[in-house]
């Protein structure tokens, strides 16, 4: 049950006067005030209270203090005054109480061991030092002793005591070798808190003759030294064979086998310890325990936690280490040694003591006469310290009395004190454990008032922060202090001000207005005193634009701004920092006047840059982050776990990710029996994964590497992992692409894509080679072939169906059964040619053929489809000679019909067909002759404007190159063109077509005209040539050049009307701002192989074709297309071969189209005579060479006579108007080649050219499909019909019917009317 206490009324009353006492005068640090002031004697410096000092020095012990008047000093030693005078070897310090006692001259430190107690004293008071107990330092030899060799079994725990000498300090105690070199220690060796070196368990390796224990005194800077200890370690093994070889008791079995056992302590001793220890100290406990296998230590603390942040474990965890303890670490705590074979534990139980410490320690005191005071004294401890009281040295109770004074324990209480109250005070707080002793002195004084602080003193300040006006003053009594602002200003008071008992007058929140003169006035009894101080209000300053976070990739440039705004009285000054830091000096940084520039960035730039603006009075700043990205570091420590047959488990560590985060991790593997060196993709995996299964094959010598991926790249490739080899296995699958096939006409040729690196899952790869004649019921035959890739049956029946399979095996077994294919038996030439052949003209340029299809039983192969051999005999419109050039097209499969595109108008050919097969082709048909209808004509060859007059122009002209039928007429329009581009009214004239020139008269002077000029058939307009022109100046004899003469440039404009003096809008079609190859197509021979392209882009542009074998790792081979056109002929490649191809444009950043891949045909005899052999043909030609130049020879003279008319160069052939544009789905016509020569594929295209929007026919115009389109040699269509193919054409020089050119139409014109 609770009692309640009550409280005296002595001591109620004392309670409440010492809450009505005035607060005591604080004394300023002011130089020039202290020099006035008379003030008791205060201590400031003395010696340690245990003062452990050099023998070898001399002993200085300090004291010294300060006073007004300056105290003197007296010295007491083991409580009785000690003449200093009566010593020759003590001095004092001048102006000092420091004492020196010299020893260096053969004095001894031992005779001045004691305690001493300074005092200093003036009329005010004196004060005292603490007790100095002086020891000089202690580093005692080692006592003599024989050490003796120490001799252990393996296994068994050892102590190698040190014992030290006692010396003062004590010594730090380590173990060396011989050689200086410290002894190793770990969880099993270690040496214990005194010195001692245990062992837990010896080995054979702890074996040595120089086991040293050293002492370190290091107040002395001595060490010192203890005899050498020897160990022997005997290990079971050789203590066996000793045993053996000295001993023939055959009752004797030998040494025991080292046997484990659990562990017990070395240190300390029993189960339970105590361990007293003081508050603030370092709390150590220690547990060393041996056994075997070693023990491990482990700590706690019953019924509570070992506290955080002041915990440390030290020695391997067998001392326990707690930092500033105190009373609430007191507890009992257990440590606990384990191994595989148990435990034991030993609590130690702590109790914390505490020597007296301050609560509240007693302050000087200043008062003026009559006020009232206190001196608090208030300490704690384990034990409860006891308080006493002395007044200037001596105990108070002997003290002379003053009225004035009240000692209440703890407190001495003051009132109406006077200036002979003036005294030192001393407060001592002790107990068993320790001492406290502090001085406090009370100095009463009466003091007119005083400002401290400088007269006109200005402060500055930032608008909107707080202004601190100091008025410092001195005064006693207390003076009281006023504020007033101007020169005749009222007193400053109320809520916009805030008024400190040190005078401090301050504004809170100061404003532009602010700015003024304040007057601080002091007063007390004794006097008056002001001081006037001044205030100015500055504008802040602030950062307009401030630097903004920024992600770089390294070796990168990255800029920061920082645009600063200040009071135009201030000047500002900027500082960049790094991570708070000075910026690198490093000449990447370039400092600007509001910018921050990193060049060339590393990653030791990543982090955060502050602009720091800086005025007298203020400072702001800004900051901003810098993130400095780059490819992630590669990974690393690969490990190999989970080793089964098929699969293995990869783990990793990633590196740095630089900032970006991991995508992804590809794992890539080496196969280091077949292709070491070369690495291939095994798999990847997210890029929070470190760990991957992975599937293996049978028979690999596998080892893994890792590559980190971010958004910036790729990392470099970790090390390699370990190897792994995988053991051998039967074949899991059968070789792929397994097909029958004949080279001759009685053989089977059966070929298979071979088992690849690591698929033969073991050593010995061969091939099971079966095969069988399909539906004859024979047996099968087999053969066992090595690791190739083809086996030839010979002796078999013209192309006839065989069953194949084929099986992988090896030393270890068969693969699966494989899948069984049909192959045929090699083909002949076709015996029978197409009958019943008829042509259908469906318009100027297009024909439709018709065929009857032969047996199939005649093909005598696979039917691959029909070829057309088509020729132009001669033209309708041109009586010249010409050679002939002949045109293939080929149809797949069993067609009857086809399409023959791309003819030229009024023109004869001649056609025949053939039926192919795998072999080649078969007897053509008789043949066929048909004639192509009118058809608009080319444009003019040349269009030449010349002789300009004021007012009229003469225009020249030569007929198209390809007149297409019979001229009717030419129609010329012409409009005029002013200053600013803009086109006048079209005036239209017709020419009759026997005509060659034409003068144009009634001009306006000094204007351009554009001219627009086309021939004209009974089928209509052809493509028109444009030209402009000026007429000349109203001026003497100056006449301008004409304009465009002989450039001969033609534009394909739409069609209109032939109305006369209107005008027509202009078309022009736009190519695509970005350029774009597409369709890229082959059709290949044995050794050569058309391709052809579609391009849409800029005008002008080069072409070049890269190509290569399909599936190898050489470089592209690379090819230049002469001048812009987009069909081009690969020669020289080998037969039978797959090839990739692709196209590119140069000057295009790159840019090349996706790759095609094509196979050029199997080799095979060639059935045809070359004529080029043949002596008729070679005299022809040479007939035809002199003829050409005789040719040549006069049109030379006859041009030099007839005056410069220049020859235009050939036009591309129009295309036929009632082929109207086609959509891209529905297929496009490839190029026309010549199999005799491919010189043709390097001509230019001709100037001026251009390619017609026309590509198909109209479907109104014939209603067969696409289908009926031929191909090229080995063009071919797709599953949906439309046609894939290209065209190709076949040259013969030899004669034609009528009076034709000898100048043959060019393929690429062809091809330009259908691409």
């Amino acid at each position: 049950m609770m009692t309640k206490k009550t409280i005296s009324a002595s001591r109620a009353s004392l309670i409440l006067f010492l809450c009505q006492m005035i607060t005591a005068l604080e004394v300023p640090l002011d130089p020039i005030l202290l020099k006035e002031l008379s003030q008791p004697p205060t201590i400031t410096q003395q010696s340690p209270k245990d003062y452990i000092v050099d023998p070898r020095e001399n002993i200085v012990i300090q004291c010294e203090a300060k006073g007004k008047p300056p105290p003197s000093f007296s010295w007491t030693r083991n409580g009785t005054h000690f003449d200093i005078d009566k010593d020759a070897r003590v001095t004092v310090k001048p102006n000092s109480g420091t004492l020196v006692i010299n020893i260096m001259n053969g004095g001894k430190a031992e005779a001045y061991e004691g305690v001493y107690q300074c005092t200093a004293r003036n009329e005010r008071g004196a004060a005292i030092s603490n007790n100095i107990v002086i020891r000089p330092s202690r580093s005692p030899l080692w006592t003599k002793e024989k050490v003796e060799p120490k001799h252990v079994r393996e296994g068994d725990p050892l102590v190698l005591h040190c014992s030290p000498p006692v010396g003062l300090p004590p010594p730090i105690i380590f173990w060396m070798d011989n050689s200086f070199q410290r002894l190793p220690q770990n969880e099993r060796v270690s040496q214990g808190l005194n010195g001692d070196l245990y062992f837990s368990n010896v080995k054979p390796e702890d074996t040595r003759e120089d086991y040293i224990c050293y002492a370190r005194f290091n107040h002395t800077q001595t060490i010192q030294q203890k005899q050498p200890i020897s160990v022997k370690v005997f290990s079971m093994d050789s203590l066996n064979e000793t045993i053996s070889a000295n001993l023939s008791d055959t009752g004797f079995y030998g040494a025991k086998p080292l046997t484990e056992r659990r562990p017990t302590l070395l240190t300390p001793v029993g189960s339970t310890s105590n361990k007293v220890e003081l508050r603030g100290n370092v709390l150590l406990l220690e547990c060393i325990a041996e056994g075997l296998p070693t023990p491990v230590i482990r700590w706690i603390k019953e019924g509570g936690e070992l506290p955080i942040n002041r915990t440390f474990f030290e020695n391997f965890k067998k001392t326990l280490k707690i930092i500033e303890v105190s009373e609430a670490d007191s507890g009992k705590y257990k440590c606990v040694a384990r191994n595989p074979l148990g435990s034991t534990h030993h609590t130690i139980t702590v109790t914390v003591k505490a020597a007296p410490y301050w609560i509240t320690a007693p302050r000087n005191l200043v008062l003026s006469p009559g006020e009232d005071g206190t001196l608090i004294c208030r300490a704690n401890g384990n034990p409860k310290p006891n308080i006493s009281w002395l007044t200037n040295g001596v105990p108070i109770a002997i003290a002379p009395e003053d009225p004035s004074r009240k000692v209440d324990g703890d407190t001495i209480i003051f009132s109406d004190v006077q200036e002979r109250s003036s005294a030192v005070y001393q407060c001592n707080a002790s107990n068993e454990y320790g001492y406290l002793l502090a001085n406090a002195f009370v100095n009463v004084l009466a003091e007119p008032p005083r400002i401290l602080t400088p007269a006109n003193k200005l402060y500055q300040i930032i608008a909107n922060n707080p202004a601190l006006l100091d008025c410092a003053f001195f005064g006693s009594p207390v003076p009281e202090i006023e504020w007033f602002k101007g020169v005749k200003g009222s007193i400053l008071h109320g809520d916009l001000y805030v008024f400190h008992d040190n005078g401090t007058l301050e504004i809170p929140v100061a404003q532009k207005d602010s700015t003024g003169t304040y007057t601080c006035v002091a007063r007390n009894k004794l006097g008056k005193v002001q001081n006037e101080v001044h205030l100015e209000v500055k504008d802040p300053t602030m950062i307009i634009k401030q630097p903004e976070y920024k992600i770089i990739q390294k070796g990168g440039q990255v800029s920061f701004e920082c645009t600063i705004k200040h009071d135009r009285t201030l000047m500002p000054t900027i500082t960049w920092l790094k991570d708070n830091g000075e910026l690198p000096v490093d000449e990447r940084f370039i400092i600007h006047k509001d910018s921050l520039a990193i060049m060339n960035v590393t990653d030791k730039d990543d982090g955060t840059y502050t602009c720091v603006a800086n005025t007298t009075l203020d400072s702001v700043s800004a900051s901003a982050v810098l993130t400095v990205v780059d490819r992630p570091d590669p990974p690393f420590d690969l490990e190999l776990t989970d080793q089964l047959e098929r699969s293995i488990q990869l783990s990793w560590i990633p590196g740095y990710d630089n900032n970006s985060p991991i995508t992804n991790f590809v794992i890539e593997y080496e196969d280091g029996m077949r292709e070491p060196g070369v690495w291939h993709y095994q798999t990847e995996v997210h890029g929070t994964q470190t760990t991957v299964q992975l599937k293996l094959s049978p028979y690999v010598n596998y080892s893994f590497r890792v590559i980190a991926v971010n958004e910036i790249g790729r990392s470099q490739p970790s090390e390699a992992s370990e190897q792994y080899l995988t053991k051998a296995a039967k074949p899991d699958e059968n070789p792929s692409g397994v097909q029958g096939i004949g080279s001759e006409p009685d053989n089977l040729v059966i070929i298979w894509e071979p088992l690849k690196g690591f698929q033969s899952n073991g050593p010995g790869l061969q091939y099971k080679v079966s095969w069988r004649q399909k539906d004859v019921g024979d047996e099968w035959t087999s053969v066992i072939v090595a690791n190739v890739s083809k086996y030839i049956v010979s002796g078999t029946p013209t192309f006839v169906p065989y069953e194949i399979k084929v099986q992988a095996l090896n030393d270890l077994g068969y693969a699966p059964e494989p899948a069984e294919v049909i192959g045929h038996s090699g083909e002949d030439l076709p015996m029978v040619a197409p009958g019943n052949v008829q042509v259908h003209i469906v318009n100027s340029t297009l024909a439709k053929v018709h065929w009857d299809p032969v047996p199939l039983k005649t093909v005598r192969g696979h039917l691959q489809g029909y070829r057309i051999y088509y020729w132009k005999v001669q033209s309708l419109s041109k009586r010249r000679r010409r050679h002939v050039e002949k045109k293939i097209l080929t149809f797949s499969g069993n067609k009857t019909h086809g399409m023959l595109p791309g003819l030229e108008p009024y023109s004869s050919y001649k056609l025949n067909v053939r039926v192919v097969n795998g072999k080649g082709e078969g007897p053509a048909s008789p043949d066929k002759l048909f004639k192509t209808p009118e058809g608009v004509p080319s444009s003019p060859s040349f269009l030449k404007i010349s002789n300009p007059t004021l007012d009229s122009l003469t225009l020249e002209w030569g007929p198209p190159t390809h007149p297409n039928g019979v001229l009717i007429a030419y129609t010329l329009k012409f409009q005029p063109i002013n200053s600013t581009h803009e086109l006048g009214p079209l005036i239209e004239i017709r020419i009759p077509a026997n005509e060659t020139s034409l003068i144009l008269s009634n001009l306006n002077y000094s204007t351009r005209y554009k001219f627009y000029f086309y021939a004209q058939t009974s089928v209509g307009s052809g493509s028109q040539i444009t030209e402009e022109a000026v007429t000349i100046m109203d001026e003497a004899g100056i006449l301008p050049p004409a304009l465009g003469a002989g450039k001969g440039y033609s534009e394909t404009l739409f069609a209109t009307s032939p109305v006369i003096h209107t005008v027509h809008p202009t078309f022009y079609k736009v190519r695509p701002v970005y350029p774009r190859i597409r369709n890229v197509t082959a059709s290949a021979a044995e050794t050569y192989a058309n391709i052809s392209w579609e391009y849409e882009g800029p005008d002008h542009v080069n072409f070049y074709v890269e190509y290569g074998v399909a599936g190898s790792k050489e470089d592209w081979k690379k090819e230049i297309v002469n001048g812009s056109r987009s069909f081009f002929v690969l020669k020289g490649l080998t037969p039978g071969t797959s090839y990739k191809v692709r196209v590119g444009a140069e000057g295009l950043s790159g840019f090349v189209s996706s790759e095609d891949v094509f196979e050029t045909g199997p080799a095979m005899a060639s059935r045809q005579v070359d004529i080029a052999t043949q002596g008729w043909f070679i005299g022809l030609m040479c007939a035809v060479a002199l003829l050409i130049l005789i040719l040549l020879i006069v049109c030379f003279i006859r041009r030099n006579k007839g005056g410069k008319y220049p020859v235009k160069e050939k036009e591309d052939a129009h295309a036929d108007p009632e082929i109207q544009p086609m959509k891209e789905d529905d297929g496009t016509f490839g190029e026309y080649r010549s199999l005799e020569s491919d010189a043709e594929d390097h001509k230019p295209l001709k100037k001026g050219s251009r390619t017609p929007s026309d590509r198909t026919v109209k479907k109104e115009d014939s209603d067969d499909s696409l289908v009926d389109y031929g191909e090229g040699v080995n063009g071919q269509f797709n599953e949906d019909g439309s046609f894939i193919g290209q065209y190709s054409g076949k040259k013969e020089k030899e004669p034609a019917e009528g009076n034709e050119s000898s100048e043959a139409p060019s393929p690429v014109n062809a091809m330009n009317s259908f691409v």
